[in-house]
């Protein structure tokens, strides 16, 4: 792992055993991209930009008339600017003092540092040490205004990973202002490329849509305040021949869950141009002298392993360098949520009839969702008033974390800290903390506002709220929500002239609140949740380690979440659980036993009242409870593969592979049956070739080499039977 700075052709080599990545130094200082891909031992030149002219592109008077093979429009910048002769997206848009945008950022020097920057106020990648990454700082500077921009790059030993981000330093004597500032961007020669990113809304995250790339600008964003349901921060750029196993595949991600812009463009010459950040619409941000601005980082991955190969390295970088250290590696409880078997419907003897249920089963952690604070017996109240509503608690929640502990459990709590009902004695003490537009009236969702969390104020009084709490009451998880989106941005504690701040300072505040919660209360288990996965980023994991998934448990639909889920983060990082037929968000029924495969492959739970089921249907939770405990570190650490799509046929299979490629999990799961239903081979991956393995289900059981399992194949027989019908296959080496 080295960066390595060749003086004769002006490169930097950025590389350890699996990528290299290339950085020109152009002529009059022009920072370029060479290559992103696999290791290269040795770098000729044979990817500099050819000095070519284009007609209607400028030339600058202080090349000189000999140089008009320089077309700045052209070239394949690191990060580009506005308003100097490159027509196409800008990463970085500023407006001066004197009203003007033009920006001029050449190369100064550079820095090569070990380990990973740290990022005050922002998530950010971690390493134990100096020696599991390697870091590169190209620092730009605008000669005319005094300002300074770093581009850093960060390698990780053993990782296709590259993490980027920009800081921007005002060291002269006036004020700039940022109207935009993007993360990236990686600019890519000519080539046929198709584009997959992640859409969907309530209930329905992260479907994968793949389409060509075209000439023009295909921009994926939120302005709702949070990353959202409706487009995650991903994008991937791939081959048109690329597959879930085979084939080239570029990923980015960026970390960070307010809102934000990703842009592919694909200019008149066929080059590609990619990049990310935060939201530009309505960013307006005033960088005084002395003052830093610095971006969210973001995460490239490079494949030649298609697709798995792309989300294997993106899950290995989630794993190690994202997620707190304190969680990495740890097996997640079983827990049951009483929402869905509850609602705001409960009392003191309701819950423990359903805690004593839970562990005679076996179940590890009971969760208390919405309904247990202020008076919130309906979603129209008490929101802000985080203190126990003694009516349904009489022995109050240190009573009921009790009764949850002497049963061998552990108790988990529901907060929604970012919002504020109207009816609530914090709106009556302080409706300014509120966002809120002056003159406007005030928009609600749920029945909710939402608070300014942009406000150091605000976030103090939460952290004693819910301090309060958790310094009186044993607490052992906390399932923190956020359910709706911002409108009407606005904080009245700042001044006019700095409300193009707010958005991303709420996100600030935001990860202030996050960090000072977790550091206070380490042996807390977070997960986030946004009405299900409407805030499922890599920002939210560097403090949370886990994610509710989506609010739709329906196992069909799970098929698709999850799939898609599993293409930006790891299965222990997915919330799944088993939930009541008919399902309460699709009214579809499905198998108990689908219901919990499903399931399985993430941190599994359960989401229904147990006090209702027949004895047939506990006796099979209590038969899945033990299974999953058998075979849980496998499920939630296991090498994640998918093999069949839901979004292409009725059949989806994924696979979980353990690190001693001993030990194998497969699901096979149909959504609609038909007549005469043609035959399914099966081809498992990451298996060892030579080593011979049993492979088992309920109805196959036959061994077979890995190498036949991942090159022949092996027939679903008997096929499954009836709609939502799954089989979970175990696969295992023997021992010869």
């Amino acid at each position: 792992m080295e960066v390595i700075f060749d003086s004769s052709q002006q490169v930097f080599h950025l590389r350890n055993k699996k990528l290299s990545y290339l950085i020109q130094l152009e002529r009059f200082g022009y920072v370029t991209h060479l290559y992103f891909g696999q290791r290269l031992e040795h770098y000729s030149g044979i990817a500099a930009y050819p000095r070519i002219h284009r007609d209607f592109e400028v030339e600058s008077v202080e090349f000189g008339a000999d140089v008009r093979d320089f077309s700045v429009g052209n070239l394949l910048y690191e990060y580009s600017q506005y308003n100097r002769g490159d027509f196409r997206h800008p990463a970085l848009v500023l407006r001066h003092a004197d009203g003007s945008t033009v920006s001029d950022f050449r190369y100064d020097r550079h820095e090569i540092v070990a380990g990973s920057p740290t990022l005050e106020g922002l998530p950010h990648a971690k390493v134990d040490g100096g020696q599991e990454a390697v870091t590169l700082k190209i620092y730009l500077k605008d000669a005319l205004k005094s300002l300074e921009l770093v581009l850093s790059y960060t390698i990780f030993e053993g990782q296709t990973i590259v993490v980027r981000s920009a800081t921007l330093h005002n060291k002269g004597s006036e004020t700039s202002r940022i109207e935009k500032i993007s993360s990236f961007q990686l600019d890519l020669p000519p080539r046929q490329a198709e584009l997959i990113h992640l859409n969907g809304t309530w209930a329905r995250e992260r479907f994968v849509e793949r389409e060509a790339i075209h000439h023009g600008i295909k921009v994926l964003d939120s302005k709702r305040g949070t990353s959202s349901h409706h487009q995650s921060p991903y994008m991937a750029i791939v081959a048109p021949e690329t597959t879930e196993h085979l084939g080239q595949a570029l990923g980015a991600q960026l970390i960070y869950s307010g809102s934000f812009e990703m842009s592919v463009q694909m200019d008149s010459y066929n080059q590609i141009r990619l990049q990310s950040g935060i939201q530009s619409l309505g960013l307006d941000w005033a960088l005084a002298p002395g003052e830093t601005f610095q971006s969210p980082q973001v995460v490239l991955a490079y494949s030649t392993r298609g697709l798995n190969g792309l989300s294997q390295a993106y899950h290995n970088f989630v794993s190690q360098h994202l997620i707190p250290r304190r969680f990495r590696g740890v097996e997640r409880p079983i827990l049951i949520n009483n929402w869905e078997a509850t609602y705001f419907d409960f009392d003191q003897p309701r819950l423990h009839d359903l805690i004593d249920q839970a562990a005679d089963l076996g179940i590890e952690l009971f969760v208390l969702d919405d309904g247990w604070f202020g008076q919130r017996n309906h979603d129209n109240s008490s929101l802000g008033d985080w203190f126990e509503q003694e009516s349904k608690l009489p022995q109050g929640l240190a009573g009921l974390s009790d009764y949850v502990h002497e049963k061998g459990m552990k108790f988990g709590l529901w907060f929604e800290p970012e919002m504020i009902s109207e009816n609530s004695e914090l709106f009556r003490a302080h409706p300014e903390w509120a966002i809120q537009t002056p003159g406007r009236s005030l928009t609600t969702g749920r029945q909710q506002l939402v608070l300014n969390m942009a406000n150091p104020d605000v976030r103090d009084n939460l952290f004693q709220q819910i301090s309060k709490i958790l310094n009186q009451v044993p607490i052992d998880y906390i399932k923190w929500d956020m359910n709706r989106h911002l409108t009407e941005v606005y904080a009245l504690h700042l001044p006019g002239q700095a409300q193009g701040q707010v958005a991303h300072r709420y996100t600030l505040g935001v990860y202030d609140l996050m960090e000072r919660l977790t550091n206070a209360y380490p042996h807390i288990l977070f997960e986030s949740c946004s009405g299900g996965g409407g805030r499922f980023d890599l920002g939210i994991l560097a403090y949370m380690p886990q994610t509710w998934t989506s609010d739709n448990t329906d196992a069909v639909e799970r098929l698709k979440i999850q799939y898609g889920t599993s293409m930006m983060v790891p299965q222990h990082t997915m919330g799944a659980h088993v939930s009541a037929v008919p399902n309460h968000q699709t009214h579809r029924v499905t198998p108990l036993a689908t219901r919990a495969q499903v399931a399985y492959f993430g941190d599994f739970g359960y989401e229904l009242d147990l006090t209702k089921l027949p004895k047939e249907e506990l006796e099979s939770i209590r038969q899945q409870v033990n299974f999953y405990k058998q075979h849980r570190a496998l499920f939630q650490f296991g090498r994640f593969s998918r093999l069949l799509s839901p979004f292409q046929d009725k059949l989806t299979a994924w696979m979980v592979v353990n690190p001693e490629q001993d030990q194998a999990m497969v699901l096979l799961a149909q959504t609609l049956t038909q007549a005469s239903m043609p035959l399914q081979v099966l081809k498992l991956q990451d298996l060892c070739p030579e080593r011979r393995y049993q492979v088992k289900s309920e109805e196959q059981a036959f061994v077979a080499t890995g190498a036949e399992l991942m090159q022949v194949g092996f027939y679903v027989f008997p096929q499954l039977v009836g709609d939502y019908a799954s089989r979970l296959y175990h696969v295992k080496a023997l021992v010869d």
